[in-house]
């Protein structure tokens, strides 16, 4: 099958490159030279404009492939493929776009006669170029003309229809947030074993629970590894972003009144740890001082 891909980043120029393994024609466009080189160097077509890769489209039933940020830059090039795409095409959001967009877009593009699936895409960058997960959302017909792609680009049982649109991006956003709390345990139960009074080797307590423990994971793998290069985690700003999936978990539970505590707490401590000037414990200690006299910490000069 031939698939166009838009967005050669460090998902996309993967999938690519298990797409082209896997004996996809791949045509692909990215604003970046180099990166639409290193697509070149892989063996796909690649061209220097979106006008040039919509020009070219030309078949009966043509396939998008979005790989872009989520929110502005995404929701931008659906509205360009709504106008150049040709009814009977099959555009699909692979990104991590929040599952209430990607509702809206489905319907957008029906209004042209233009099929649209929303994939949420896992497995980091090692499965997309040997094999992801993915998390399929649309019409049950639209995703069985083009099973086969899925198939292949994906470890066994490693894909799934999901059901109409937006259920691929809600299933990943929920994976997401599970991902954040599970993330958060190992990283807290490493903090603890770092400040304990024995001497473990990181490294090696990583490798033990991931050999039959209850808790072994492709995380701890991960962790194994992270912890060979750096084991005291130096060089690192301990800065831990948000790609907003998280929140939104968060925001769904609140609005199904439901409970996820773990996720959420995560997703808390991801903002306390952007937080430079921490003014608010800042006032804390000051009140601590107010009411029962106790030392206020003095930052250190630079």
């Amino acid at each position: 099958m031939k698939i166009n891909m838009l967005g050669l980043g460090k998902m996309g120029l993967n999938l690519v490159e298990n797409m082209l393994k896997n004996q996809q024609e791949v045509t692909c466009f990215d604003i970046n030279e180099a990166q639409r080189q290193l697509a070149k160097d892989l063996g796909a077509n690649v061209v220097g404009s979106l006008d040039e890769l919509f020009e070219m489209n030309t078949h009966e039933m043509s396939v998008y492939w979005l790989m872009l940020p989520a929110g502005k830059i995404t929701a931008e090039m659906i509205a360009l493929c709504k106008e150049r795409l040709n009814s009977g095409d099959i555009l699909i959001d692979g990104g991590n776009s929040k599952y209430t967009e990607s509702v809206r877009a489905f319907y957008e593009l029906k209004e042209s006669g233009i099929h649209f699936l929303d994939v949420g895409t896992s497995g980091g960058m090692n499965g997309a170029k040997n094999g992801a997960c993915m998390m399929i959302g649309g019409d049950q017909e639209v995703f069985e003309k083009i099973e086969d792609v899925f198939r292949l680009i994906c470890v066994p049982k490693g894909y799934l229809y999901c059901g109409p649109a937006g259920s691929g991006h809600y299933l990943k956003m929920v994976h997401n947030g599970i991902e954040y709390g599970m993330m958060q345990a190992i990283g807290e139960g490493f903090n603890l074993l770092h400040h304990a009074s024995y001497e473990y080797d990181l490294e090696k307590v990583a490798t033990v629970f991931n050999h039959g423990s209850v808790i072994r994971s492709w995380l701890m793998e991960l962790t194994e590894n992270a912890l060979r290069e750096n084991p005291n985690m130096e060089n690192i700003s301990g800065e831990v972003p948000s790609s907003g999936e998280g929140k939104w978990t968060v925001e769904e539970m609140l609005e199904m009144q439901q409970s996820a505590p773990v996720i959420t707490q995560s997703l808390l401590t991801r903002y306390s740890s952007m937080d430079k000037e921490k003014y608010g414990e800042k006032v804390i200690a000051s009140l601590r001082n107010q009411f029962g006299g106790h030392a206020v910490p003095k930052a250190e000069e630079e």
